[in-house]
């Protein structure tokens, strides 16, 4: 089974993410673990499965990551599974306004799931967060081990 982990990252913490979900998936079979930036649709061929993972800025995914997921034509990820991340703050340790807009606006991971309906993917499981303890990191511990366990289904 062929899979495919499209990321962004601004800080690395979301590329940690998806290095450790590649490295759980490798032992499965063929996965190949894509920056946005680099990303063509011709990335999708024989995909099977896909990660999508993106961190949340302004309550959504980077630009690069939108854009390379709106690009693509309505049927371009139709018999793929894919489940969507997002790498986000401890909303606990916020602002009274920011857990508000954050409950209001919702994550990266949210988003990401309606750009793949839109595409013809099948969203598999709930849109997932990983921790952040700051803006820019590091990552809260346990959250890698944690992706590894996300990395099956």
């Amino acid at each position: 089974m062929k899979t495919l982990v499209l990321y962004d990252s601004v800080f690395g913490c979301t590329e940690k993410v998806a290095a450790t979900i590649g490295e759980a998936l490798a032992k499965q079979g063929a996965c190949e673990v894509v920056k946005a930036c680099d990303f063509t649709s011709a990335r999708l061929a024989g995909v099977e499965r896909m990660f999508i993972g993106s961190p949340t800025r302004a309550f959504r995914p980077t630009p690069e990551l939108t854009a390379k997921l709106t690009a693509l034509r309505a049927g371009d990820l139709a018999g793929i599974s894919v489940r969507v991340f997002d790498t986000r703050v401890v909303i606990e340790n916020s602002p009274a306004i920011l857990r508000f807009m954050a409950r209001l606006f919702g994550y990266a991971a949210g988003s990401l799931a309606k750009l793949v309906r839109a595409k013809g993917g099948t969203v598999v499981g709930e849109p997932t967060g990983f921790l952040v303890a700051g803006t820019e990191g590091p990552l809260v511990e346990g959250e890698l081990e944690r992706a590894a366990r996300f990395a099956a289904f």
